[in-house]
């Protein structure tokens, strides 16, 4: 392998390549992990845990309906629709072990949202939370799906606690509007049908598609990414080859408060912590910090991963200052820029370093990161992963020299197979074996990289992508809206906010009924935090409303 700069400031533990195809697929490292760990805890949520043992007899049991009941064959896609809970690693474990690829979606998406990425993936079968189905209901009627399984939250739970956890839920905390779902099934009722069925082997191979990850990509609306077994076997190899230098086999805890559907968690909490046998403690809802700093208070973790607001928030609840941090180990943010703020008072409370890591969906996720033994570089992204490399281009697709800002480009074993049935766009996102970010860096002569701007109009929001092409075309479906243009401003509690503006043709119309307007068919984070009115918007000679100068017509405004 070539000898690029930067592998002197790779910790010294750090191979500087790993065996990406250590394992014929994602299953076969999870088989490993069975024989390894046993009986220790592999999950846990809600007071409730699993052993690796249990795990791989639920997840048989899943996959074994899925194939003899349900009759789905290798490649078809099934989608799983829930926060953290212990149904999420069986319906997910067991779907891939059944052959088939597996849909992440968020439970927060409106039915608008949910009908484009269950039509776009072409599911076959549904794995959803009872506190969303009201959203299913409403696109029932459109939807091809053949096959759905509802789960309550407490399902897993076992005996009196999952019954009444899904009690409270329902009738208590009316956190379950009422749905209609012809012909669905319960989890439980699946579980025991597969319980009594066989499982017939499906012959899995590094090429096969593992997840499609739905993101926006570099432009347009969201598409699936296909992440093949190769590329995430690669990813957890590269990951659990970085964290080596501090954690051990069978003596972490990780807390994953990340949501599973999530790449980041996916890929580096809920698969290579499992290569490690950490034990996972899944977070349901991080947004209650009162009860999520309670489940700290409860374990002696080790590894905690999160996002730069995550982190904040934490910091701003006194009940997590006064947390004893003796275990902890390892923190590691992603998924949006870490504020040095941030890091430095996370490193003041908790004695420990927060090392910020760079990727991308289409990468499965982690391309770079900084090193966690202690020579982390605040402000930067780190370090190219074992077996990556990194250049930055001009417009041409030019290196340009070190120290000069250009896109960044990645290669690597981690790189996707492209996008679900966009070769066009896929075309548009490659440079040959190299994925163009969209996001401008610099590197310096020892490697590290920074940051600092994105190519892309993409808005980042808490670590969640907003693409302004979808939150403009709800808006432009208002009867009294002419024209909109959708920007993304900085925020201190979410690294950007949504910003609309707006050509109104009916003077009657107010932003808090545009705002009303959007909760119907957008997720929260997605929903403008402003809205502004206009005569006109900027627009080049060929009618296209320019984004940029509205951006810096406002950044003008706000000085």
């Amino acid at each position: 392998m070539q000898d690029f700069p930067w592998f002197e400031y790779y910790p010294e533990s750090v191979p500087k390549e790993v065996d990406a195809e250590a394992y014929e697929s994602i299953i076969g490292l999870f088989k490993e992990s069975v024989q390894k760990y046993g009986e220790a805890v592999a999950y846990e949520c809600m007071g409730k845990t699993i052993s690796f043992i249990e795990l791989e007899k639920l997840s048989r049991d899943f996959a074994a309906y899925l194939q003899q009941d349900l009759k789905l064959k290798k490649g078809e896609r099934i989608a799983i629709q829930m926060p953290n809970l212990l149904q999420y690693p069986v319906a997910m474990f067991g779907a891939l072990r059944a052959g088939l690829i597996v849909v992440n979606t968020n439970p927060l998406y409106t039915a608008h949202e949910m009908k484009h990425q269950f039509e776009d993936a072409d599911i076959s079968a549904l794995v959803i939370v009872s506190n969303f189905a009201h959203n299913l209901e409403a696109i029932l009627p459109t939807l091809k799906v053949k096959h759905i399984i509802i789960t309550g939250i407490g399902d897993l739970l076992g005996g009196l606690k999952g019954g009444i956890v899904n009690f409270v839920v329902k009738y208590v905390k009316k956190m379950v509007p009422e749905y209609h779902v012809p012909n669905a099934i319960s989890f439980k009722t699946a579980m025991a049908y597969g319980a009594q069925r066989g499982l017939d082997p499906v012959k899995i191979d590094l090429g096969d598609i593992a997840y499609l990850q739905y993101t926006g990509g570099t432009t347009g609306v969201s598409k699936g990414a296909e992440l093949t077994h190769g590329n995430i076997v690669a990813n957890m190899q590269q990951i659990s080859a970085w964290m080596k230098p501090k954690l051990k086999e069978h003596e972490e805890t990780v807390i994953t408060a990340l949501p599973l559907y999530h790449i980041f968690a996916l890929t580096v909490n809920c698969l290579a912590m499992l290569k490690i046998g950490a034990h996972n403690l899944l977070i349901t809802n991080p947004r209650d910090m009162k009860a999520f700093c309670k489940e700290l208070r409860k374990n002696k973790f080790s590894v905690l991963t999160g996002v730069n607001t995550l982190f904040n928030g934490l910091l701003n609840q006194e009940s997590f200052r006064n947390l004893d941090f003796s275990s902890l180990k390892v923190a590691v943010g992603g998924g949006m820029a870490v504020q040095k703020y941030v890091a430095d008072r996370w490193h003041q409370v908790t004695g420990v370093p927060l090392a910020e890591g760079y990727g991308l969906t289409e990468t499965s996720p982690v391309a770079c990161c900084n090193p966690i033994d202690g020579t982390e570089r605040i402000g930067t992204i780190g370090l190219p992963l074992p077996n990556t490399e990194v250049k930055i281009v001009d417009d041409e697709g030019n290196e340009v020299p070190l120290g000069e800002k250009g896109e960044l480009c990645i290669k690597g074993p981690q790189v996707m197979k492209g996008y679900w049935k966009r070769p066009q766009e896929t075309a548009d996102t490659m440079l040959g074996d190299w994925l163009k970010t969209g996001d401008i860096a610099v590197q310096d002569k020892d490697g590290f990289l920074k940051i600092v701007d994105r190519k892309k109009e993409m808005i980042l929001v808490s670590g969640f992508n907003v693409y302004p092409n979808e939150v403009e075309d709800v808006i432009a479906g208002h009867e009294k809206v002419d024209e909109v243009g959708v920007i993304g401003m900085p925020d201190e509690n979410s690294t950007e906010r949504v910003v609309a503006y707006v050509v109104a043709n009916d003077e009657s119309l107010t932003s808090d009924e545009l705002i009303s307007f959007c909760r119907k068919s957008l997720t929260n984070y997605k929903v403008p935090k402003e809205v502004y009115f206009v005569k006109e918007l900027p627009k080049s000679n060929v009618g296209k409303i320019l984004r940029r100068i509205i951006k810096e017509n406002h950044m003008k405004q706000s000085v």
